[in-house]
């Protein structure tokens, strides 16, 4: 194809070639301990992401309302081994727990459990698996995920029994409490503030970058011709 405007071909080429030359730097391991660009950021935003999901005080507040509160609940767990370790967790809870196959009974304080469960979430998020594997003696995110498991059970049992404030209570401690305590385990939290000026640059740099390619695609386009014209208005007779 031929160069019918130099000058935009040129500064296309120019844009274009420096795109790729940052590109190459972004996916170079320097960053960090040996981290390209993209796992950086990546790294960066779980840590400020982390920093800002931390709900577990106000969640062992509204717990206090459950105290002395107690449940019955019947839940139909699918995998035998998840359904032994629940047993076991609640258990541990002070619960009673009656098992048939996969089928669990379970008797309790509700403030008590949830307690419980706040506790261990606390402890995860707080990067401490070891503690929570040496209270039930299987791994701390393998316990995060029976507890949820049991949770989402429980939710829907108490939703069908029309129970709306015990099944909400259950729902804000699963989403607020395990989620993060699961998701972000093992990342040490960062806060915004702490964390602004590179959290701005990485945010401004992404717009500028977008519209380098873009330019360059562009002044590309034009360098060969092709160009964008408004249509003409068609005159009707």
């Amino acid at each position: 194809m031929a160069i019918k405007n130099k000058g935009p071909f040129t500064m296309g080429m120019f844009l274009a070639l420096s795109f790729i030359g940052v590109l190459i730097l972004i996916f170079s391991p320097i960053y960090g301990s040996g981290m390209n660009g993209l796992d950086y950021a990546d790294d960066l935003f779980n840590k400020l992401s982390k920093g800002s999901s931390y709900f577990i005080p106000k969640l062992k507040e509204a717990n206090k309302k459950f105290e002395g509160k107690p449940f019955t609940v019947q839940i139909n767990i699918e995998k035998p081994k998840e359904a032994e370790q629940i047993a076991k967790l609640f258990t541990a809870g002070g619960c009673k727990v009656e098992v048939q196959g996969n089928n669990l009974k379970i008797d309790g304080d509700m403030g008590k459990t949830m307690a419980l469960i706040l506790k261990d979430s606390d402890l995860m998020f707080h990067n401490q698996g070891k503690e929570v594997m040496a209270s039930y003696g299987f791994d701390g995110q393998e316990v995060m995920k029976s507890w949820w498991t049991a949770l989402s059970k429980m939710d829907k049992f108490f939703k069908k029994n029309l129970k709306i404030e015990e099944a909400n209570h259950i729902s804000e401690i699963s989403k607020k409490g395990i989620e993060p305590a699961y998701n972000f385990y093992t990342i040490e939290p960062q806060r915004v503030a702490d964390r602004a000026g590179i959290m701005i640059f990485l945010l401004a740099f992404y717009v500028f970058y977008t519209m380098w390619w873009g330019y360059a695609i562009f002044y590309l386009f034009d360098g060969v011709g092709l160009t964008m014209k408004k249509a003409k208005v068609k005159k009707e007779v």
